[in-house]
């Protein structure tokens, strides 16, 4: 009976590509994968120097909820200070074949509509680099 009772709490989709959008969808949750999956392996601060306009709130929040959802993985090493570095899971290494394509849809669309209001850096970098 509890197992009926725990699946009630579980979401139920209309689609598959609604549960996909949960999973990864909002607007900072593709784009952190895509800088784990780009750079392999990124420590926190690396990662909020990627994408320097989430605040570290919301960056906490969505890691912990990629974790949960098994896309990422946060290894925590036992040194002073602490190190931990996020990379992608096996699953999470599976949707990077989409995020490119996504990428490589939007230098289409900045290249056919490019106009002053689409600056983009190249992939993993910043503009200090």
């Amino acid at each position: 009976m509890s197992e009926n009772n725990h699946d009630m709490d579980k979401p139920i989709y209309n689609c598959h590509f609604e549960l996909t959008l949960d999973v990864i969808g909002g607007k900072w949750k593709p784009i952190i994968l895509y800088y784990i999956g780009h750079n392999q392996v990124l420590r926190y601060g690396n990662l909020k120097k990627c994408i320097p306009s989430i605040n570290e709130r919301m960056l906490t929040k969505q890691l912990r909820e990629l974790e949960n959802d098994g896309l990422i993985i946060r290894k925590i090493y036992k040194e002073v200070p602490p190190k931990v570095e996020y990379s992608l899971s096996k699953t999470g290494k599976s949707i990077m074949p989409l995020l490119y394509e996504l990428q490589e849809w939007g230098a289409g669309y900045n290249t056919r509509n490019g106009s002053p209001e689409y600056r983009v850096r190249q992939a993993g970098k910043r503009e200090d680099d």
